[in-house]
């Protein structure tokens, strides 16, 4: 069938282009993670989108696509943690891997997924890697307690290579967004998003809104999905939809900066073992996001043995 027509519509610029329907949008994605179309146009639609931006009803389209083709993590009985880590560190610590950890110490079963979208990066991968934790090769079922760290391409490698394209062509892409509002569980989950500017933060927000997304959400450390650990951004927790601010945003830094490593790797994960047994503190902004998605998973589980009654 082909996407062309579908670029036409949302390759008139940004003040001409027409948005998509939900039903269009899943179409159109389905047809790329399939490999369908041609190099071309898949090009042509990831700088139309650039250009255009997402709707939420394209958002949500789009999402119907990708978990349709998702292998996804076994229904364990429980809600799943899931922390999407893309973005990787520049000038701070990637401190996702010690945010998924503190949560597995306090019982949750956290799934971190992710590949490298910059080379000059450091990712959580590289961090795992230093811990001893190496990546899952399939998609496994999570017990309470348990951390895994399952690279894109298990999941989907058709999404793999959308996000890949951003090598070729040099910007992001709907994928960009879309790994990091997408439950990769066949059970419940609790995702946890995050945005560098404000323009993502509300359409992250609308589209979680009309896809009834249990996920918080916060400006994350430089678009990962863990609180910057030097002061305490704005939480808000989304229950199938509803949005409600858990954490006010802190104004200005802590009295107290806590004494983080550098960048790389070994120092990164020097650093969270040093966390872990107790050596160094918890970050204060880390240690309330871990309160605020325990307490969700605890709400979860309550409301859910309650229906069940």
């Amino acid at each position: 069938m082909g996407i062309s027509h579908y670029i036409k519509e949302i390759g008139r610029g940004k003040d001409g282009a027409r948005s998509l329907t939900r039903a269009q949008a899943t179409d159109l994605l389905g047809q790329v993670l399939d490999g369908a179309v041609t190099d071309l146009e898949v090009g042509g639609f990831c700088l139309a989108m650039r250009i255009k931006g997402e709707t939420p009803e394209e958002m949500a389209g789009f999402l119907d696509a990708a978990h349709a083709r998702l292998h996804k993590l076994p229904d364990a009985g429980h809600p799943t943690v899931v922390l999407p880590s893309y973005n990787g560190a520049r000038k701070l610590p990637v401190l996702t891997p010690l945010l998924a950890l503190l949560l597995a110490r306090r019982g949750a079963a956290v799934l971190v997924h992710g590949t490298a979208t910059e080379d000059k990066r450091v990712s959580s991968a590289s961090v795992f890697a230093a811990l001893g934790i190496e990546p899952a090769h399939s998609a496994p079922a999570l017990r309470a307690g348990e951390v895994a760290f399952v690279p894109t391409e298990v999941l989907s490698p058709d999404l793999k290579r959308l996000l890949d394209v951003r090598r070729a062509v040099g910007l992001r892409n709907p994928a960009h967004s879309l790994v990091k509002l997408m439950n990769p569980c066949a059970g419940r989950a609790f995702i946890v998003g995050s945005y560098t500017h404000p323009e993502y933060a509300s359409s992250m927000a609308a589209t979680w809104a009309l896809t009834g997304a249990h996920a918080l959400l916060l400006r994350g450390t430089e678009g990962e999905p863990v609180a910057d650990a030097r002061r305490t951004p704005r939480m808000e927790v989304f229950r199938d939809g509803e949005r409600t601010e858990v954490q006010a945003q802190q104004d200005g830094p802590l009295a107290k900066l806590p004494a983080l490593p550098d960048v790389d790797a070994l120092n990164t994960a020097a650093y969270i073992r040093a966390v872990l047994d107790g050596t160094e503190p918890v970050p204060t902004p880390i240690a309330l996001q871990v309160e605020h998605i325990l307490r969700e998973l605890h709400h979860h589980e309550s409301a859910t043995h309650a229906l069940a009654i």
